[in-house]
């Protein structure tokens, strides 16, 4: 696992065209984003989302664990891990960096330094729930599962005070448009409605923003397309 990444930039003015999603493909107007990945949601999930939902298109290799721990690839990969991202010629490793590379490429990183530092904050907070999520799945699953959704309000308590600050609630996690720290929420609510499936239900106000994000129209349709139903949430078949 990846460990979280810390760092963020201010957002730059956009400089990308974006496209009507097109299926997910290369689209010949942008330079070519590739995802390569395992077969899972994981790690790369949000970063799917994001691109889905901006009208971006993108291909993916998909990587079977098998020739991941036999062949060439690990040993080529910077940190030896996955994902590893493409976008012409610049490559990217490590999830949270990839997600802020978007967010400055995109426009989707505030509309000031402000924001921008309150992004990267919340985007921290992710961080730090989901490494709570992955110890979870991976390690200690069967004995960990009960204490861990027990002590999971303390942990959505922060995410439900800032929505409740910014608009009542009503808009997104920070300011007025989305940013990539919204898919990151996102994808990390909805995984843990897998988990817990009533683990929203003492938060209105997160209820309601999954519910609100789920359905903006590319972003439904991606949820809802085979490429994202067909694969699971993480690698060991525990959610």
């Amino acid at each position: 696992m990846e460990p979280p990444g810390r760092t963020g930039r201010c957002r730059l003015p956009r400089n990308r065209p974006l496209p009507p999603l097109t299926g997910f493909f290369v689209h010949p107007a942008v330079p070519p984003y590739t995802i390569v990945y395992f077969p899972v949601q994981g790690r790369c999930e949000a970063m799917r989302m994001l691109l889905a939902d901006q009208g971006q298109s993108w291909k993916e290799e998909v990587v079977a664990m098998q020739s991941w721990l036999q062949g060439p690839l690990k040993a080529s990969c910077l940190y030896g891990q996955l994902p590893k991202f493409q976008d012409g010629d610049l490559t990217l490793y490590q999830s949270n960096a990839i997600l802020r590379h978007l967010g400055r490429t995109l426009g989707l990183y505030g509309k000031d330094q402000q924001e921008a530092a309150l992004v990267d904050m919340v985007n921290d907070g992710v961080e730090d729930l989901r490494c709570k999520y992955v110890s979870l799945i991976y390690t200690n699953y069967e004995a960990g599962k009960e204490d861990y959704v027990k002590a999971l309000p303390q942990h959505l308590k922060p995410f439900e005070t800032l929505l409740s600050q910014n608009k009542g609630g009503q808009a997104f996690i920070v300011g007025d448009q989305i940013s990539f720290a919204d898919y990151n929420l996102l994808d990390l609510l909805r995984i843990h409605q897998v988990l817990a499936p009533s683990c929203l239900d003492s938060f209105p106000l997160l209820s309601a923003y999954v519910a609100r994000l789920n359905s903006r129209p590319k972003l439904k349709a991606f949820l809802a397309s085979l490429e994202h139903m067909n694969r699971p949430i993480n690698g060991n078949g525990k959610q």
